[in-house]
C-alpha cells in the first residue's frame, strides 16, 4: 500500500523532522529570492513607497504576470526540495514517493485532469449564464498569453508541490511515526487547509472557508490511499488550479491573474453552492466514480488500517543504521 512504501527507504522519525526544514528552507527561503530581487529591481529601476506591507502591494508594484511568475518559481523550488530530501535523505526514489505501481500512472493523471477541467469549466460558465450581472469580461490577447505561458508550465508544478509535500512526503512520514493511516490522512489534511489561512479568501469570506480548504485536503488524502498513489491527485489539483486562473479571477482571491473573466460578486455572499455542495455532494460523487472505475475496495483498512513494518524490510532499515554509525 501506499504509505508503506516509505519502509523501502531510511524511516528514522528526525529524518522527517530533518526533510522537513530542508524542504522549508528550499521553498521560503530559496525559492523567495527571484520575488525579493524582481520587487528590488522593479524599485531602484522605476521608484516605488519602500514601505510594501502587504502582498497587495508586492502585486501593484510588479503587476500580476511577473508576481506570479515569481511566486510559483518558489513552489517549484520547493517540489527540487522535496525530491532532494527524498532521494538523498529517505534513499527513497520519486517513483516510490509517488506510487506502488511498477511505474508512474499518467493515465490517471490525465484522466481526472480533464474531467475536473471539464467539470469546473461547466460550473463557471453555469454560473455566467445564470448571473451573467456578477461578471466582468477581462480579456487582453497579451496578458492573456503570457498567463498562458506561465501558467501551463507552472501552475502544475506548484500544485505538485503542494501533492508530493502533503499527500506525499508527509503522508508517509506521519505513518511511519504513527503507525497507522488515519492519523497521517487527519493531520495532512488539516495541515493542508491550514496552509491557506493566509489566502484573501479567508479574510473576505471568514473562516467558513476552511471547511473547504479541509474538506479538500480529506478529498485528495483519500483518493491518494484508496488509488496507492499520487496521480489522481496530481490531476485534479492542476486541473483546478489551472483552469481557475485562466478562467476566472477576482480582487479577493490569492490568484489574481489576466483571466478570461473578473468575479464582481460579493465574496460576503458566498455561501451553501460554493463551499458546502463541492465538499459534501461533488467530492464524495468523484469518489464514487473513480472507485467505480479502479475497483476501490477495502476501504476501511486503506483509510484506517494499523502499519505493518516488514521484517526484511527493518532489518534492512537496522542495518543501514548500524552502517552509518
Amino acid at each position: 500500500m501506499y504509505i508503506e512504501q516509505a519502509f523501502k527507504g531510511l524511516y528514522d522519525w528526525w529524518r522527517y523532522i530533518v526533510g522537513v526544514l530542508i524542504i522549508f528552507c528550499f521553498w521560503q527561503i530559496i525559492g523567495m529570492i527571484p520575488l525579493g530581487l524582481a520587487v528590488a529591481y522593479k524599485m531602484i529601476r522605476y521608484g516605488g513607497d519602500p514601505a510594501i506591507s502587504s502582498t497587495q502591494d508586492i502585486m501593484l508594484l510588479l503587476g500580476s504576470n511577473l508576481f506570479l511568475f515569481v511566486m510559483l518559481i518558489a513552489f517549484s523550488v520547493g517540489l527540487i526540495g522535496v525530491f532532494i530530501t527524498s532521494k538523498y535523505l529517505h534513499q527513497l526514489p520519486i517513483k516510490n514517493l509517488t506510487t506502488v505501481r511498477k511505474k508512474i500512472d499518467w493515465s490517471r493523471f490525465w484522466f481526472t485532469f480533464v474531467l475536473w477541467g471539464i467539470i469546473s469549466v461547466s460550473f463557471i460558465f453555469i454560473d455566467y449564464f445564470i448571473y451573467p450581472e456578477e461578471f466582468q469580461w477581462n480579456f487582453q490577447l497579451k496578458p492573456f498569453l503570457i498567463l498562458c505561458a506561465v501558467g501551463i508550465v507552472l501552475i502544475p508544478i506548484q500544485t505538485s508541490f503542494e501533492e508530493y509535500f502533503f499527500r506525499g512526503y508527509l503522508m508517509q512520514g506521519f505513518g511511519m511515526i504513527f503507525k497507522n493511516r488515519w492519523t497521517p490522512l487527519l493531520i495532512t489534511s488539516v495541515g493542508f487547509g491550514l496552509m491557506h489561512l493566509a489566502n484573501p479568501e479567508v479574510e473576505q469570506l471568514g473562516y467558513v472557508i476552511m471547511i473547504y480548504y479541509i474538506g479538500t485536503g480529506f478529498f485528495l488524502g483519500i483518493m491518494t490511499l484508496m488509488d496507492d498513489g499520487l496521480e489522481l491527485a496530481l490531476g485534479f489539483h492542476a486541473a483546478n488550479n489551472l483552469f481557475t486562473a485562466l478562467l476566472v479571477s477576482a480582487d479577493w482571491t490569492a490568484f489574481q491573474t489576466h483571466s478570461i473573466f473578473k468575479d464582481l460578486s460579493d465574496p460576503t455572499e458566498m455561501g451553501f453552492m460554493e463551499i458546502f455542495v463541492p465538499v459534501f455532494i461533488v467530492f464524495p460523487a468523484l469518489l464514487f466514480v473513480f472507485s467505480k472505475k479502479y475497483k476501490w475496495t477495502n476501504w476501511k483498512e486503506k483509510l484506517t488500517g494499523k502499519l505493518v513494518e516488514p521484517e526484511i524490510e527493518n532489518n534492512i532499515n537496522l542495518n543501514s543504521y548500524d552502517a552509518e554509525l
